[in-house]
């Protein structure tokens, strides 16, 4: 009996061994493999991290970006297919950005074009490039909107994908995140399994969950790459631009006998709305303008080179500035907006008697210098500004206007980005500053009034930016 014993106990403890052996090598073999899933995992995502940053070592085109983000998902997650849709420009609803090609239906799709699918499958996919979200249509709608990452199975919450369920386009797993960086809501990202692929686990879900934050963070740098190298690009349009208006603004003042001259634009960004100009009217005759173009930046710059084309045209051989501007504004009123205006100063020095005659449409009185006074007034000749009336209003009250000047007389045209210079406290520079500038440096001629009143102005404002073009001209005569 003690022996039957023995042997049996001796075959159930080799039958153990033998069985304990087979399970461990089992557990052995699933753990090699799932060691071996979770590394082709990690090497997956790794992949795909790595695709998005190197797409970042040159400027990447959106749609290359779009298509990365979705076929980079779909091959970590083993989807069937995957779809990218971002918010338009108003931020009111998805557009579809990317769908990759066997990408189940995401939204919902109307019987007529299902129907046409099942002949023509382009169809299907021609509406559903074209098919946008609101927030709240369907299931992609309701995660932009609310912001929560889903993972469906059980497509009961998704009735628009549900009742495509044993068609050919059925929907039978799907994963959608909100793509949201800091404060934007960039769009949605989704995964999506036909009735071929495997449901989405939960592990799937927290990898997608993942691969969702990195393309929102991809997207938000897309976006922000694109406004540097589109300001980088208007930036050199604006260089451009300025180097052409440098062309079109005078380089230095012609001599004139009998007179001395000289001028200065400031732009406050890299083009002006300010505007002057030195015509040369016939043999006796010089003519003078400043202007100055409501608003700032580009819009006004080409307003001002219109208005320097068409006061050329009429300035030649006519002696008075105010038929002048009478015939800049009837031709310049029909062009201009209704927000828009020129303020403008236009005189004629004459060499041969030394006789100065001005026209004022709504510029800025200038400021005359009278060397035996020593004292400094504005000449208030009468003028509305260019671009408001047709030109019955307008040729009343503008005429023309004999400046007296004496010998060391001295004459001063400005914009209002002199007067209305403000210093850090917020207060103005003002006509008493602008005219105490002229008196202290009138005694060095024309330069010395520019140079001193651009000194002056800076000294007042520290370190409170420019905020209006400034234009100077300064007239002295001999």
């Amino acid at each position: 009996m003690w022996p039957t014993l023995l042997f049996g106990l001796l075959i159930a403890s080799i039958a153990g061994w033998i069985f304990t052996t087979w399970y461990q090598a089992l557990r052995i073999r699933k753990l090699e493999r799932s060691h071996e899933e979770i590394q082709v995992e990690e090497t997956l995502v790794f992949d795909f991290l790595h695709g998005l940053g190197e797409a970042f070592r040159e400027t990447i085109r959106p749609g290359e970006l779009h298509r990365l983000i979705v076929e980079g998902a779909t091959r970590v997650l083993d989807a069937q297919g995957g779809a990218l849709y971002v918010s338009d420009r108003t931020g009111a609803k998805l557009t579809p950005a990317f769908i990759s090609s066997g990408c189940p239906p995401l939204v919902d799709v109307p019987a007529n074009v299902l129907q046409q699918a099942t002949i023509t499958p382009v169809a299907l996919e021609s509406f559903l490039r074209s098919r946008t979200v609101s927030p709240g249509d369907g299931m992609l709608g309701r995660v932009w909107q609310t912001g929560q990452s889903v993972c469906l199975n059980e497509l009961s919450e998704a009735p628009e994908l549900a009742k495509l369920r044993g068609t050919a386009f059925s929907t039978e797993s799907m994963m959608a995140a909100s793509l949201r960086y800091g404060q934007q809501d960039l769009g949605v990202l989704a995964m999506a399994n036909g009735r071929d692929g495997a449901p989405f686990s939960q592990s799937d879900f927290v990898i997608f969950k993942s691969i969702a934050e990195q393309s929102a963070f991809a997207l938000y740098n897309a976006i922000i790459y694109s406004m540097a190298n589109e300001k980088k690009r208007l930036d050199h349009d604006l260089e451009i631009a300025r180097d052409i208006q440098r062309i079109l603004l005078p380089a230095e003042a012609p001599a004139i006998n009998g007179f001395e001259i000289s001028g200065i634009n400031v732009p406050a960004r890299q083009v002006s709305g300010d505007y002057f100009d030195y015509i040369r009217v016939d043999d006796e005759r010089l003519g003078v303008a400043i202007a100055d173009v409501s608003g700032k930046g580009v819009p006004a710059s080409l307003i001002m080179a219109i208005c320097r084309s068409v006061l050329r045209t009429e300035a030649a051989r006519n002696p008075s500035p105010a038929d002048v501007l009478r015939k800049v504004n009837r031709q310049l009123y029909p062009d201009i907006k209704e927000d828009m205006f020129i303020s403008m100063a236009y005189l004629i020095l004459n060499h041969e008697d030394h006789g100065v005659t001005l026209a004022r449409a709504g510029q800025d009185a200038p400021l005359l210098y009278k060397r035996q006074a020593q004292s400094v007034t504005p000449v208030k000749s009468p003028g509305m500004v260019v671009g408001i009336d047709s030109g019955n209003v307008f040729d009343r009250l503008t005429s023309d206007f004999a400046v007296p000047l004496e010998p060391d007389d001295c004459l001063l045209l400005y914009t209002d980005g002199v007067t209305e210079a403000l210093n850090t406290e917020g207060d103005e520079f003002g006509l008493d500053r602008t005219a105490e500038s002229v008196r202290a440096s009138a005694n060095g001629g024309a330069p010395a009034i520019v140079k001193r009143v651009i000194e002056d102005v800076r000294t007042f404002s520290g370190a409170n930016p420019q905020n209006d073009d400034i234009t100077l001209i300064a007239i002295r005569k001999r």
